[in-house]
Parts: C-alpha cells; sequence; structure tokens
C-alpha cells in the first residue's frame, strides 16, 4: 500500500500539468468561467495546487520510508490517503470532460477520505507525535482545501444544468454557504484548532471575498461579505480552540 500511496501522489502533480496543457479538454478555469457562481473564488487561489501536491508528494516519499511506530500509525490512513489522491487525480480529466454529476462525487469522495485522515492523525484524535509536519500537515491542507472546492463544485452542477435560478443565485448560494461554514467548523472544533485545515480554508474565502467584490453577477457584493464573515468565525474559533487548552493548564 504504501508503494501505491507514492505513485498516487506523483499521478496528481502530472494529471494536473496535463490538464492545464488541454489535454483532457476544457481547462478548469475555462470551465469555471463558462459556468459562474457567487462561491468562486479568483483564480490567483488555485496555485494552493502547487503547494498541496509538493506536500502530498512528500508524505507519499516519507510514508514509503516509514518504520515502526509511525508505520503502524499510517497504516490506518494509507488506504484512505491512496483513495484521496486517487479521486483527487480522476477528478480532473473527469471535469474536463464536462461529466459534471461524476466529478462531483467525485471530488465530495476525495473530501471525505482526506478529511478522514486529518481527523484521524489529528493529536485531538490521538495522533503519533512526529508525524505533522509530514502526514498531518500536508492531508490537513489538502482537506481544508477541498472542504471549499467540494462547495464550488456543487454551484457550478446547480448553473451548468439550470438546477436552481440562475439570474437569482444569491438565496441558494447562502444556503451552500451555510452548508460549508457547518463543515468547517465541525471539522474544525473536531480537530481542536487544525491551522493547516484553517490556513486552506481562509485562502479559497479571501479568494471568494476577492472575486466577488464589484463584480457584475447579481448578489455577489454580498457573498463577498458572507465569505469575509466564514473567514472572520472560523479564525475566531481556531484561536479559541488553540488557547483555551492552554489557560487551563496555567490555571492547573
Amino acid at each position: 500500500m504504501r508503494w501505491l500511496v507514492l505513485l498516487l501522489s506523483l499521478a496528481m502533480p502530472a494529471v494536473s500539468w496535463l490538464s492545464q496543457q488541454g489535454v483532457f479538454g476544457p481547462t478548469n478555469g475555462a470551465l469555471s468561467d463558462r459556468y459562474p457562481t457567487l462561491i468562486v473564488a479568483a483564480g490567483y487561489a488555485f496555485a494552493i495546487w502547487g503547494l498541496i501536491f509538493l506536500w502530498d508528494v512528500a508524505f507519499g516519499i516519507w510514508q514509503a520510508f516509514a518504520k515502526n511506530v509511525r508505520a503502524a500509525s499510517l497504516d490506518r490512513i494509507r488506504p484512505l490517503a491512496a483513495a484521496g489522491f486517487a479521486l483527487t487525480a480522476v477528478w480532473m480529466p473527469v471535469f474536463s470532460q464536462q461529466l459534471f454529476w461524476l466529478a462531483l462525487l467525485i471530488i465530495w469522495g476525495a473530501l471525505a477520505c482526506l478529511l478522514a485522515c486529518a481527523l484521524r492523525l489529528s493529536p485531538a484524535h490521538g495522533g503519533t507525535p512526529g508525524l505533522g509536519a509530514w502526514a498531518w500537515i500536508p492531508l490537513s491542507l489538502h482537506a481544508g482545501w477541498l472542504s471549499m472546492a467540494a462547495f464550488l463544485n456543487t454551484a457550478q452542477v446547480i448553473v451548468a444544468y439550470g438546477l436552481l435560478p440562475t439570474d437569482a443565485m444569491l438565496p441558494w448560494t447562502l444556503v451552500l454557504f451555510g452548508a460549508a461554514t457547518a463543515l468547517l467548523l465541525w471539522a474544525n472544533h473536531r480537530m481542536r484548532g487544525n491551522l493547516p485545515f484553517v490556513a486552506a480554508a481562509l485562502w479559497a474565502l479571501a479568494a471568494v471575498y476577492v472575486k466577488q467584490s464589484g463584480w457584475t453577477v447579481p448578489g455577489s457584493d454580498t457573498a463577498a461579505l458572507v465569505a469575509l464573515v466564514i473567514a472572520v468565525v472560523l479564525a475566531v474559533q481556531t484561536a479559541w480552540l488553540r488557547l483555551r487548552p492552554r489557560a487551563r493548564a496555567v490555571v492547573g
């Protein structure tokens, strides 16, 4: 399994490069422009994939040679990490082929797998010390970004198939924002303030704010404000979760 994880970690950047060359069809950016939504992020935000893929590859190499207690701990998450990496890689050509329903199932599956990895490796759930920089951080970063990307993909499917009004997107977009907030706050609470997870989510929310501010799509200004509020709430929750144990330790 360790070699499969390594190969799949290398597959993601390779498939991404091919996707950006248009090998599989229209690029993700082109399709995003074709189906504008009130939850789409500014284009620069997707550069985070470079960091995610780089750190995932580092994790893939490291876990392939991990020994002793670290290897035992990694056995719990290797199948999930492999599935998450495989689904991330597959999503790109599937989305380019405009198989939007399948792409939606894939991205939510990838999120489920990688969020489960982050939860299992979290120190709040008995994660093994020493796995942070090589395992917990990259998988948490990946999960944090997908926690917003999955909702963006959901909005694009709604627009692509006209499932809900596209001339008045704000009402149903607010529902998606609410669901995203609930997921982010729940996961962050379970992990007692997961900084890499939160950092990726805040990066996405900031880019949504930038994209929606002053945009011409009706409701975009409100969407920008909502993204900013969610970011502030998530940041405050993280600070509270991180500082609370220290305060108790001082009192004790």
